[in-house]
């Protein structure tokens, strides 16, 4: 959020107060639903959807590259439980992340294991996409509270400051 003035969505004059954040292929979108933003997440959904189809076809075919190599039973049992863990933490931190600001160091560590499972964190941004755009509700409530503190700081100024209770005027 900023607090210096700027446009609020949809809007050409400047509106003081903190601007809503962005949300990648939304926009700031998410804040009155306008700007076809139904549209957009129906096709972010199922766009996401259909990648994660697309890896998982790859996925297949390397797994059949791996039969054909004969690498034995073990490594083929290795390969799928690696591919369906850590599809599933993934789609676990990136569901989190929807609703919590995650910590970005963790976020780095833990890279690769997002990467190895990205089918999950496809199919996490489908599912949400069901019901709101990926990180809607964490931004809405940031920027209610950042507007109520606005608020609060502006209305409390409502007296002359340089005039303390108690003194009276000089004439």
């Amino acid at each position: 959020m900023s607090d210096e003035n700027g446009t609020g969505p949809g809007s050409t004059t400047p509106s003081p107060g903190p601007r809503p954040e962005e949300i990648r292929f939304f926009g700031t979108t998410w804040v009155d639903h306008s700007g076809g933003y139904a549209l957009r997440r129906a096709a972010v959904g199922v766009g996401s959807l259909l990648a994660a189809v697309a890896g998982c076809l790859v996925l297949r075919f390397a797994y059949q590259g791996l039969a054909i190599a004969d690498v034995g039973a073990f490594v083929n049992v290795l390969v799928i439980v690696m591919f369906a863990v850590c599809s599933a933490f993934a789609f676990n931190r990136m569901w989190s992340g929807f609703s919590e600001r995650p910590d970005p160091d963790r976020q780095a560590s833990l890279r690769g294991f997002l990467t190895i499972g990205f089918v999950g964190v496809l199919a996490a941004h489908a599912l949400r996409c069901l019901t709101e755009a990926p990180g809607e509700k964490l931004r809405r409530q940031e920027y209610e509270t950042a507007r109520e503190q606005y608020e609060r700081r502006t209305t409390r100024r409502t007296r002359n400051p340089a005039r303390k209770p108690g003194t009276k005027k000089k004439r």
